[in-house]
């Protein structure tokens, strides 16, 4: 009898150990960003913005004691890389949590061939389709960007706003595209507007001249263009040099001051567009701008480096309020960090969030990005810049919430 209570309490013993050292366990943050194809100059910039989170939190202790390990993989903006490079990061660098991927059409197949499968949970700072609401992901993909059935209303709202009321439509044909375009024409008649014509473009083609003659028929007021830099970029080289367009309205896959440059400002002046961002005057938003500038310099005007910084901070929040790097008690705890009731904490708030979560109290993560409350979607809601391109330069005019 004493044997067995000898094994019973060896067996306890055992097991308070190896729990121990699962709690202790590091956490492995893997970053799935394009640091090469379409979506390479949002990459650079978004990985900036999670390396900022992972420095400020290591720095006032890391999560459970142990330093953020950052591990990374370049999804190329293309589907197939992007679920080959989480396969990696899940299998080989046993990453507990994902951030990215950046375009959904690169986040959907990840959350359902790796992220799903594998019990990751994974937080995309840059997808916006409105499919991923209610994609069935096991409740492990979450978002900290807003979705486009949001963007469409106020970017119809910027539309109306500055004038137009007859306007094509050409998008990128993946389910950003699609999902935006839906939403976009709908809102803008709904105000009033008139879409004169819709047409999907398959992005690495050499010539667009016929989607652009396509969609030009009928003298609409401007180009209502939905997609990334590198093929946006032919996209209006072609519809100046044929003479389809002259005035173009952009998204958020479009606000690049390289492709702006490039095109030069007698021809993009003028250009209106919408993006996601924090409201003005935001302490939260104000933080992580001086925090980012004293990093890397200057602040670009591209959005997603602040909800990719976010992304981070739930992550490591959700892991310290669980008490143990297990990837689905992180997925578990997301919800707990960015909602209320609770304290609020932000930015660089690291060491005081560890001292309330000891202290079993409640916290409420506002984000440099806005609101980061995660619905249970794991949507967030969100505010929109209305913003022009003036004398080359990116200019936010107002921001606002759709509808209000």
């Amino acid at each position: 009898m004493i044997r067995g209570v000898w094994k019973l309490g060896a067996a306890g013993l055992l097991t308070a150990v190896l729990t121990a050292g699962a709690q202790a366990e590091e956490l492995r943050i893997g970053a799935l960003v394009p640091t090469t194809g379409d979506l390479q100059v949002y990459g650079e910039t978004s990985l900036n913005g999670i390396r900022l989170a992972v420095e400020e939190i290591n720095a006032q202790g890391g999560v459970l004691g142990h330093p953020i390990r950052l591990r990374t993989g370049d999804t190329q903006t293309s589907p197939q890389a992007g679920v080959d490079a989480a396969q990696r990061l899940a299998t080989v660098e046993g990453v507990h949590a994902f951030v990215g991927a950046l375009s959904s059409g690169v986040t959907i197949p990840v959350a359902q061939s790796v992220s799903r499968v594998e019990g990751i949970p994974q937080i995309s700072n840059a997808s916006t389709s409105p499919v991923i609401t209610d994609l069935d992901d096991n409740d492990f993909l979450f978002r900290t960007t807003p979705s486009d059935a949001f963007q469409g209303v106020a970017l119809a709202e910027i539309a109306k706003e500055e004038g137009y009321e007859n306007l094509a439509v050409l998008y990128i044909n993946n389910d950003y595209g699609l999902g935006l375009a839906e939403s976009f024409g709908a809102a803008f008649e709904e105000r009033g507007g008139t879409v004169t014509s819709t047409a999907a473009y398959e992005p690495g083609q050499a010539s667009y001249r016929g989607e652009l003659r396509r969609v030009s028929r009928g003298g609409p007021d401007a180009l209502v263009l939905i997609g990334y830099p590198e093929n946006g970029q032919t996209i209006i080289r072609q519809a100046l040099e044929g003479g389809f367009f002259e005035r173009f309205v952009f998204t958020d896959g479009l606000r690049s001051p390289e492709m702006i440059a490039t095109i030069g400002a007698e021809h993009m002046d003028g250009t209106i567009g919408s993006a996601p961002r924090a409201m003005e005057g935001s302490p939260a938003a104000d933080y992580f701008r001086q925090a980012y500038e004293a990093a890397y310099g200057e602040l670009p005007p591209q959005p997603f480096i602040d909800s990719a910084y976010d992304a981070v901070y739930l992550i490591a929040l959700a892991t310290q309020r669980a008490g143990t790097a297990d990837r689905t008690a992180i997925r578990d705890n997301l919800r707990a960090v960015a909602n209320p009731p609770g304290e609020v904490v932000g930015p660089g708030d690291w060491a005081k969030a560890v001292e309330l979560l000891a202290a079993g109290q409640d916290i409420n993560y506002e984000g440099a990005s806005g609101s980061v409350d995660l619905d249970e979607n794991g949507d967030v809601p969100g505010t929109f810049a209305h913003w022009r391109v003036e004398g080359g330069e990116i200019q936010d005019i107002r921001v606002f919430a759709p509808g209000d």
